[in-house]
């Protein structure tokens, strides 16, 4: 059998610590998820994965589980190991205590309390610190993209999601949406919800379906926080999402025309009032967007409806589209389209997807188009 060479074995071992922090998606908010692989010659005497706030780092656990000293082994971590105090303890004390010779990184840390420190210290103290570039790099960083975005921005990653007809239709002339998709496209929409920090919609969708917006799957970790994008505070007392606020944090986003006695009303029921600012819609939508980020809220899945979705275009604030297409033909003029809002009057000055994913969901078919990486 050939012998694998060093940066083949460094990718192998990266891989695989990858494969881990993808396990933690949607428990790990608002830190990274986090896998670490340690090794010891040719062998994992290893593994970790970063546990939710306040509990060890990938870095801690898979030193914890080594099957022998890791001294003199290699670690293979997903994202740089941090040396700041925050929660938990610096990873580079464990890492330095514990006589790991080598680490080897898949992607940097772009918060300005990390950013380079960790491998600096770990450099510093005599340990061999390599960044592997290329497919492998982008593959750690596109997993983090919503930590990313926040730590640059301090914004969350947005995530518009919709179900159309073959012909583009979101509703009927009559506003009838319920079920363009099929139930397995329903499901994995609702994984999406478990994995996401909050859920967005306009008090359009909140007045006329009155929904939950929970996360309705096996294994979900934690709810995400439920937002609705209402100018003058309308959501009604009587409504799902207000009732069940106490246990499910609710956020409405309203504008200065709200009245106080409205705002009052909601706050008193236990709901997260903000007021977004500024002269335009596309301003509201950064100032809602800037208040969610100091809440923690890293990743937001956007949900409807297409006046909504055309706002958080026209203010560049939609990071990726995930599109469900039904094998269903609505037609008709008055029925709605998936985004509205302005648009542009060339073809040639439309937001194109730098990447884009398809696949095949029983008799509907998902596209998903990544616009920008972080």
């Amino acid at each position: 059998m050939p012998e694998f060479t060093s940066e083949e074995r460094d990718a192998r071992h990266l891989l695989r610590a990858i494969e881990l922090a993808a396990e933690a998606r949607g428990r790990t908010s608002p830190n990274p998820m986090v896998g670490a692989v340690l090794v010891k010659g040719d062998r994992v005497i290893g593994e970790g994965i970063t546990q939710p706030p306040g509990e060890a780092h990938a870095e801690r656990i898979a030193l914890a589980a080594s099957e022998e000293d890791p001294a003199g082994a290699t670690l293979y971590v997903s994202l740089e190991p941090c040396a700041h105090q925050g929660r938990t303890a610096p990873c580079t004390d464990a890492i330095l205590e514990a006589g790991v010779t080598r680490v080897v990184i898949a992607s940097d840390d772009p918060t300005p309390k990390a950013a380079g420190r960790g491998p600096g210290i770990l450099r510093d103290e005599g340990v061999e610190v390599r960044f592997v570039d290329g497919e492998i790099a982008e593959a750690a960083r596109l997993l983090n993209q919503p930590f990313r975005k926040h730590a640059r921005t301090g914004r969350p990653l947005v995530v518009f999601k919709s179900a159309m007809s073959l012909d583009g239709k979101v509703a009927t002339r009559t506003g009838d949406s319920q079920w363009i998709s099929g139930a397995a496209s329903r499901a994995r929409a609702h994984r999406w919800r478990a994995e996401s920090d909050a859920v967005a919609v306009g008090i359009g969708t909140a007045m006329h379906d009155d929904p939950q917006l929970t996360a309705r799957v096996e294994g979900v970790a934690r709810q995400p926080r439920r937002v609705v994008f209402d100018c003058e505070g309308r959501l009604p007392l009587t409504s799902r999402l207000v009732r069940g606020a106490a246990d499910v944090p609710v956020t409405v986003i309203c504008g200065r025309a709200a009245s106080r006695t409205a705002v009052q009303a909601l706050e008193a029921a236990g709901v997260d009032v903000i007021v977004a600012t500024g002269p335009v819609e596309s301003a509201r939508v950064e100032s809602a967007l800037d208040q969610l980020g100091a809440r923690d809220v890293q990743s937001l899945l956007l949900e409807g409806g297409p006046h909504l979705a055309g706002a958080f275009l026209e203010a560049g604030e939609i990071d990726e589209v995930r599109i469900f297409v039904a094998p269903l033909v609505i037609g008709g003029r008055e029925a709605r389209t998936t985004i509205e809002g302005l648009g542009v009057g060339e073809i040639a000055s439309a937001t194109r997807a730098i990447a884009v994913e398809v696949d095949r969901i029983e008799d509907d078919v998902l596209v998903i188009g990544r616009l920008r990486e972080w």
